[in-house]
């Protein structure tokens, strides 16, 4: 038994139609973008803009804007998951927790007056966070769950994006950081990667 024979066989209802008649039809673009407009308006959801710095090679940069809950317990509601489902499905917690991230970086930038970017190109090089002050300078942040294989593969994207930046045409990183969400306290590898706790973030 499929779900739309189900939705034909509900009550003859002005709500039942609708909903049968959303199942058969797809959205179209309008619509959606109605939708999203609408949430950007009572702040459920927030964009970031693409950053766009000097790099060396001539890599087409993807410019289109990411899309966050301005809280990751909006999605956990949404979808109806608590701290046991998260645990045991640690890909979906590791997306909320980089929303978590974005949520929180926000702020402190919002209080420096500075602004909070992602990266990412065709050739999959990508950047979390770039919080981008206005008096140039700017820091590159990747967000990772936890864990020291993940840290480093954090450490190590940053590290690839840092080396495609040109210095001549603009300052280099002022800081690089994989923030985690897991420690009691920040470090700075000998690769000079800071790693921190995001519950040691602080004005």
């Amino acid at each position: 038994m499929t779900e739309q024979w189900r939705l034909t066989e509900l009550p003859n209802t002005v709500l039942a139609q609708d909903i049968a008649a959303n199942d058969e039809t797809p959205m179209n673009e309008e619509t959606v973008a109605s939708y999203v407009n609408a949430l950007r308006k009572i702040f459920v959801v927030e964009d970031m803009p693409a950053w766009n710095p000097n790099i060396r090679s001539k890599t087409v940069i993807r410019s289109s804007d990411t899309r966050y809950y301005v809280d990751p317990s909006i999605a956990a509601a949404a979808l109806g998951i608590g701290p046991n489902d998260l645990i045991n499905d640690l890909k979906t917690f590791g997306f909320l927790f980089e929303t978590l991230g974005i949520r929180d970086l926000r702020v402190f930038a919002d209080a420096l007056n500075g602004e909070v970017y992602h990266y990412r190109d065709k050739d999959g090089q990508e950047c979390d966070a770039v919080i981008h002050l206005r008096n140039g300078k700017y820091g590159l942040i990747e967000i990772k769950l936890g864990g020291d294989s993940l840290i480093e593969e954090g450490a190590k994207s940053l590290k690839s994006m840092e080396a495609k930046i040109d210095t001549d045409k603009m300052n280099a990183p002022s800081f690089l950081v994989v923030l985690t969400g897991t420690g009691d306290y920040a470090y700075r590898r000998q690769d000079g990667v800071y790693v921190i706790p995001i519950g040691c973030l602080k004005n």
